[in-house]
């Protein structure tokens, strides 16, 4: 498979079950159902900060494949709170101020 057809195939998907499949990658529904945006989202980034590309020899399916692997296995026995893909999850937690402090 030429990789301009990969990236047409991969514009397709509409679900983070879609790539697993596509790519025949194994992988845990109940871990997919609760983390499926920050599983793609941790693929995305491997991507991105993969700046080399696929290693030597290596073709762009199994480049995507192991980054996949990756970004779901980081997911397993883990949770969104605890590995931050997302901005919001690196923010401060807001501070509380009683009521009662207020109207002083």
């Amino acid at each position: 498979m030429r990789n301009d057809e990969l990236e047409s195939e991969l514009e397709e998907m509409s679900s983070a079950e879609d790539f697993f499949i596509y790519f025949g990658v194994d992988y845990d529904p109940r871990v997919v159902m609760v983390n499926r945006l920050h599983i793609l989202q941790r693929f995305h980034d491997y991507l991105e900060s993969d700046q080399g590309g696929p290693q030597d020899g290596e073709s762009r399916w199994v480049y995507y494949t192991r980054h996949l692997t990756m970004a779901h296995s980081d997911f397993i026995g883990s949770s969104a709170q605890k590995e931050k893909v997302f901005k919001v999850f690196h923010e401060p937690e807001p501070a509380f101020v009683p009521l009662e402090e207020l109207l002083k």
